[in-house]
């Protein structure tokens, strides 16, 4: 009884110390403007990150002042301009190429090369500082990523460095304390939006028991982002990340608090909505960002012709897999609320868990596999895609559920591994790609309903497609095209090598 008490008084003062989080600095287009449109619209860097993470030589005050009096009307005296008053980063070197060791002998000596410190960080700068070391996923991609970072980190553990996975815990809980949710990435430019929480999933990871009561101080403060608005919210209605379905079930989707272009794709998407006089820029720039936070950026899933990015509709979607990991984390508060000695915190969180396993059981099951819940026709609708996985990873599937589920799923699987969908729309999460963190949810998902023989067949067919690249290339790719057994292609930008999920996935399946 004592240490019950104790365990209690602990946690209740935890959460009382809880750190406010704090006003979130202004990302580049904000601060800078017209000289940050003028810049995009040119197209003076041909990609549009390049300037979003340049650093300032001094106060965007001064610089818009002296914007004001530059003749800056053509490119070439704007970009002198630019390179006069900003470091401009360096175009990312891949890794070196150690041709002579084994795969996984390759990747363990990556994550050092992918390894960085930022406790601190230039002002003015789009970085955001973290107190401890972190893996960047590498190429173009020279910050911490949100949901990249679990994948990425089932290989650093399997590595044996268990001080870095430490570390990267401690980081994203740092992000929770101070902005109320863990960012897409550590840029100022993604704080106006998350990523798939997987933050349950990296705090498991961690070894340090006296850290659990923070870690679920973090994990709860995480999840009341998520539900921001939900309890005011009437049949039928959303509001932010919340939406709550015509019969009172209370669902997530993917949303951005911003509806202007993105800072990291500002002409690519100011292009698009210019091309598109007749949708709504801001619900268009809204729906460009919450496909950003889904991490599919872009799909055909989230298109409503299904081939046309101009007829994207992401924030109308209770995203199967947003919902199937919101219930994982809902259930570890409520694990971690009972070890904790609070059993009104277990209570309320497993029936926030139990209630939201049903939802999706009910709704987003369209009778052949798990689906996307469009909130605009009131029910499941019939796209299939290596998303349906997810209520498997996460064990809320019947058994009946998942085997339907795996026959759903059986087309999907070729010689290359897991396709992300069916259809060829030249985005990069469309058929023929192949992406790291699918195949491990899949592979799970299936062996924890005993589809042993498909679970091993994606294995099998992912480790070939990524041993096949590094014997030509030396490389670890972001992605691969997996029915031709190839390099990936679409989207806004080419394939990066590295690479933190593709290294940590390979690795794990490496071992396991």
């Amino acid at each position: 009884m004592i240490r019950r008490a104790v365990l209690l008084a602990a946690s209740a003062l935890l959460a009382a110390a809880a750190p406010a989080p704090e006003t979130p600095p202004r990302s580049p287009a904000q601060l800078f403007g017209p000289l940050y449109t003028a810049v995009q619209m040119r197209g003076l860097f041909p990609d549009s990150k390049t300037f979003a993470d340049a650093i300032p030589h001094r106060s965007a005050e001064a610089i818009l002042a002296a914007y004001s009096r530059c003749r800056c009307d053509t490119a070439p005296a704007l970009r002198r301009f630019v390179e006069a008053n900003f470091a401009i980063p360096a175009t990312p070197a891949p890794p070196p190429t150690i041709q002579k060791l084994t795969l996984k002998a390759h990747i363990d000596a990556l994550w050092p090369q992918l390894t960085r410190t930022q406790t601190t960080v230039p002002a003015g700068s789009s970085a955001l500082s973290l107190p401890r070391r972190y893996v960047v996923p590498g190429g173009r991609f020279r910050e911490m990523y949100y949901w990249d970072s679990y994948f990425t980190l089932l290989g650093v553990q399997r590595s044996g460095r268990q001080d870095l996975v430490e570390d990267m815990v401690v980081d994203f809980g740092s992000l929770i304390d101070r902005y109320g949710h863990v960012p897409n990435g550590t840029r100022t430019y993604y704080l106006s939006r998350s990523q798939p929480p997987v933050f349950y999933l990296i705090a498991a990871l961690s070894r340090d028991p006296k850290t659990l009561a923070t870690r679920n101080r973090q994990l709860r403060a995480e999840h009341a982002f998520w539900m921001a608005g939900a309890e005011t919210l009437r049949p039928g209605e959303q509001s932010r990340r919340a939406a709550r379905l015509p019969d009172g079930t209370l669902l997530n989707r993917y949303w951005d608090d911003r509806d202007d272009p993105r800072d990291e794709s500002y002409r690519e998407d100011a292009a698009l909505a210019d091309q598109t006089p007749s949708r709504d820029r801001r619900q268009l720039f809204r729906d460009l960002r919450a496909a950003a936070e889904s991490g599919w950026d872009f799909s055909s899933r989230w298109l409503g012709d299904g081939r046309s990015l101009a007829t994207i509709r992401t924030t109308r979607f209770a995203a199967v897999d947003l919902n199937s990991l919101m219930f994982g984390m809902e259930q570890a508060i409520a694990a971690n609320c009972s070890a904790l000695g609070d059993p009104a915190c277990a209570a309320a969180f497993t029936a926030r868990a139990s209630a939201r396993a049903a939802a999706i059981r009910k709704h987003l099951w369209n009778g052949r596999f798990f689906a996307d819940y469009d909130l605009d026709t009131d029910h499941a609708n019939d796209f299939a895609s290596a998303a349906m996985a997810f209520p498997l990873f996460a064990r809320i599937a019947t058994r009946d559920q998942a085997s339907a589920t795996a026959a759903a799923l059986r087309p999907f699987v070729g010689e290359g591994g897991l396709r992300t969908t069916a259809i060829g729309s030249g985005q990069q999460w469309d058929d023929p790609n192949g992406w790291a963190p699918l195949q491990w949810v899949a592979i799970q998902g299936l062996r924890h309903y005993g589809e042993t023989t498909m679970a091993d067949q994606i294995a099998k067919a992912w480790l070939a497609s990524v041993s096949r690249e590094y014997a030509a290339s030396g490389k670890l790719l972001e992605k691969y095209d997996v029915v031709e057994r190839k390099p990936g292609g679409g989207g806004e930008y080419p394939n990066q090598d590295g690479f933190g999920w593709t290294n940590g996935v390979t690795r794990a399946l490496m071992t396991d």
